[in-house]
């Protein structure tokens, strides 16, 4: 084990605080990243607040959308050198065993997945996320970042940008498909992208037309508010696929009706407090389907990352410091962002140090 510096949470609403963690000895098939940028993901405040009603192991280190650079690597690794450039996103490990593993879709693993963060390692251990200056990790779970994407741009897209990506390749987006991204935020504004160049004719669906000029920049071909009286009637079954990125409740029959034949809704959010409701008349016509994902596979964000690079395609980022991680919390939370926090990694390994975060744990038991 070596340490490494990181910052941490050790309960809902607490302060982010400097810690030193402990990261593994490179085994044969791992990868050492020196992480430059983590994205803030919608995904940390929900753990970092509880959200999920005891879900959440504190002290907790978030993050899942790392870039970064190789710094060393374990003596079987075939996939990686000493100076690559490198992602992660999600998670870390999987079975390798299951089906759904062997068929490259790691993110349904039967048997035992393993979260970048707040999660079980198979070593019994929490793990911790890319809020931190390094982390240790299988290379079959690193994704290589293309030359021509900024690394900083790259962090969002390991988890943003392939839980997006997935549904629209899936549900085979292109040349005569009509979609919609519903909310035009930290997926959303990847969504458009992605779409586009799939060739797919792209609205974006928002509550207000505040972002319209980013919109047409990132090239949708229509911007509409959902709020303006006669929407819902304007586009009664006008869209093929509809991607929800939304965190609210939202009126599922008011969203259906938008679908065409055989039409799609297709939410990618975790985050409804209440169950979906839906008029099952409402299903039949056209028939429409409902359909939800997770991010996608370590094959499929390989391709996420090089398609996107071909097509110019990147995550929009403000980056921040360390220091301002509950700042770009409570921002998340007025929609105060274009699009993506990521933490740039020097305030982090360039800050100042921490107690061992056991010590922390074992203080709160």
């Amino acid at each position: 084990m070596f340490l490494v510096k990181a910052r941490c949470t050790c309960g809902p609403h607490q302060p982010f605080q400097a810690v030193a963690i402990e990261r593994r000895e490179l085994g044969p098939t791992d990868v050492l990243i020196d992480i430059a940028y983590a994205g803030i993901c919608h995904t940390d405040i929900h753990y970092a607040h509880d959200q999920k009603k005891g879900k959440t192991s504190f002290p907790l280190v978030p993050g899942h959308e790392i870039a970064g650079v190789v710094a060393a690597v374990g003596s079987k690794v075939t996939k990686f050198k000493v100076g690559d450039r490198a992602g992660m996103g999600v998670m870390c490990r999987s079975c390798q065993n299951c089906e759904h593993c062997r068929k490259g879709l790691e993110q349904y693993c039967t048997g035992k997945r393993v979260l970048t963060y707040n999660s079980i390692d198979y070593d019994g251990k929490l793990t911790y996320g890319g809020y931190s200056e390094k982390i240790v990790a299988d290379e079959n779970f690193v994704i290589r970042v293309p030359e021509t994407i900024p690394l900083a741009n790259a962090a969002p897209m390991f988890c943003a940008g392939i839980t997006v990506y997935s549904p629209l390749r899936h549900w085979k987006a292109g040349p005569g498909k009509r979609v919609a991204i519903l909310g035009f935020g930290g997926l959303g504004h990847l969504g458009v992208q992605i779409a586009k160049a799939m060739g797919a004719h792209v609205t974006v669906l928002d509550l207000s037309l505040a972002k319209q000029e980013d919109g047409y920049r990132l090239g949708a071909d229509e911007y509409r508010a959902t709020t303006d009286p006669g929407f819902f009637a304007e586009f009664t079954s006008a869209f093929d696929i509809l991607i929800s990125t939304v965190p609210a409740n939202l009126d599922m029959d008011k969203y259906l009706s938008l679908l065409a034949l055989d039409g799609v809704f297709v939410n990618i959010s975790s985050s409804q407090d209440k169950p979906l409701s839906v008029t099952t008349a409402n299903l039949l016509m056209n028939r429409r389907s409902i359909s939800g994902t997770r991010s996608g596979g370590i094959a499929e964000t390989q391709e996420m990352i090089d398609f996107c690079a071909k097509h110019g395609v990147m995550a929009q980022v403000e980056i921040v410091g360390a220091d301002q991680i509950e700042e770009c919390f409570e921002r998340i939370g007025r929609g105060d962002v274009r699009f993506r926090f990521v933490i740039d990694g020097k305030s982090i390994s360039g800050g100042p140090d921490g107690p061992l975060i056991g010590e922390l744990a074992n203080a709160s038991a």
